[in-house]
């Protein structure tokens, strides 16, 4: 018996549709990230990305639980001395709502090559309208996660 090994270009893709209105942002990009990887697949090779493309909707509708909207802060440095910034999460909500629930999503991928590339297939959008209709999207939720 032989290990399957699949190859990027035999993959065969799909497009998945999340609502993430009031669920907890970290289980909800928990999921995403499993479909994103491939996990759910049989055919889950870790060298390759043989996962499925995730539409986000209502993102900004995903809730804290806890006092994390209130204390949660997301960091980045500007690159000079000094310059780490901060910003709370109900105030980067506010400026950016999509940028929670892919920041999220991206700290649950691969730090490498196949991580970036991975994160591509990951659109986000705040309310519930998206322009991926024409991609015949199916409805995930977490009792039915998909199988290839």
């Amino acid at each position: 018996m032989r290990t399957l090994s699949a190859k990027a270009e035999e993959v065969n893709r799909r497009w998945f549709l999340v609502d993430a209105e009031n669920k907890p942002l970290g289980r909800v990009a928990s999921q995403i990230a499993t479909i994103l990887r491939g996990k759910n697949k049989p055919d889950y090779t870790p060298h390759v990305d043989t996962g499925d493309f995730v539409i986000v909707i209502n993102a900004a509708e995903a809730k804290m639980t806890g006092r994390k909207a209130e204390d949660k802060i997301y960091y980045h440095h500007t690159g000079h001395p000094g310059g780490i910034k901060g910003e709370p999460y109900n105030k980067l909500v506010a400026r950016k709502p999509e940028a929670p629930m892919t920041l999220a999503v991206r700290g649950m991928l691969p730090k490498n090559v196949l991580g970036r590339q991975i994160i591509k297939k990951l659109k986000v959008y705040p309310t519930a309208e998206h322009p991926h209709a024409a991609q015949q999207p199916q409805l995930f939720s977490a009792a039915s996660s998909p199988a290839a």
